[in-house]
């Protein structure tokens, strides 16, 4: 169940900020299989015409609520960024049905064999994302106007990442963390921020962008490769793209240098002949 995963009350454990006048990040702690302490993030952006866009939803709180008011309150995409980036995609769609869900293939026919867990609904999906459409699929003229993106079927999680160039901003789930999780447990209890066990401590290791990040490439080269070929080809054009800023959903937002830490990680891919 999705409930022993996330904060019993997310409303005071959340971090909201301002990233740039467009774009705001909901930050809050997260433990993937209830022990390793990854965070959890959310991230809000208002399109050029006004209407907004959520990324990887996280809990509606009231103050979630609020600022997405602040911003004009009109939710028009709801984008679950990967096949496991969707527990609350169903709490945004009550509260704002007329957006658009979009998701990658598959996620529609997962969420139905999740219907013993009262926080995924029966929503359909508007906009799913297969390898085969990938290079012709539009989400709308407003949308498409101001986001370049990538559908990563070659990652084992099949990856949305979206590149909002009004900001210069790349969003992503799990093509990419950045740990330790220091704001998105800023606000928990001290004994909360503490390493759990060795299992704890060594994925924080391996998912850390300092130094070299050696652990980091060979994770996403031996084990998040489902078809290194295909991951080649989608890291080559992310990284085409004019991004400064990176907004991951697991560890902390790269805000400046965000391409240069995304080619060290991504070295090899971006070096692999294709």
């Amino acid at each position: 169940m999705s409930a022993a995963l996330i904060p019993a009350k997310p409303e005071d454990l959340m971090v909201i900020r301002t990233i740039t006048p467009n774009i705001t990040t909901f930050s809050a702690p997260f433990s993937r299989y209830g022990k390793l302490r990854i965070g959890g993030r959310g991230t809000l952006v208002r399109l050029s015409s006004g209407a907004l866009a959520v990324f990887s939803p996280i809990a509606l709180t009231e103050d979630t609520k609020a600022k997405v008011s602040d911003l004009g309150g009109q939710v028009g995409y709801i984008v679950a960024l990967d096949f496991e980036h969707h527990i609350f995609v169903s709490e945004w769609a009550k509260q704002y049905p007329a957006a658009k869900i979009i998701g990658p293939e598959g996620l529609e026919d997962k969420r139905r064999g999740q219907r013993d867990d009262p926080k995924i609904g029966d929503e359909k999906f508007d906009i799913l994302f297969t390898k085969e459409n990938k290079r012709e699929l539009g989400i709308s003229r407003e949308f498409d106007a101001d986001f370049d993106f990538e559908y990563v079927d070659g990652h084992a999680n099949l990856e949305l990442v979206f590149f909002y160039k009004p900001d210069r901003v790349l969003i992503e789930a799990d093509l990419m963390f950045n740990l330790p999780a220091t704001e998105q447990y800023s606000k928990a209890p001290h004994e909360d921020r503490k390493l759990a066990e060795l299992a704890d401590s060594l994925f924080q290791a391996v998912q850390s962008t300092e130094g070299d990040a050696k652990w980091m490439k060979r994770f996403n080269w031996y084990l998040a490769s489902k078809d290194r070929d295909s991951l080649n080809k989608s890291i080559q054009l992310i990284d085409s793209w004019d991004f400064t800023t990176l907004i991951p959903c697991h560890g902390d937002v790269l805000e400046g240098n965000g391409k240069e830490v995304f080619r060290k990680v991504f070295k090899w891919h971006l070096e692999a002949k294709i």
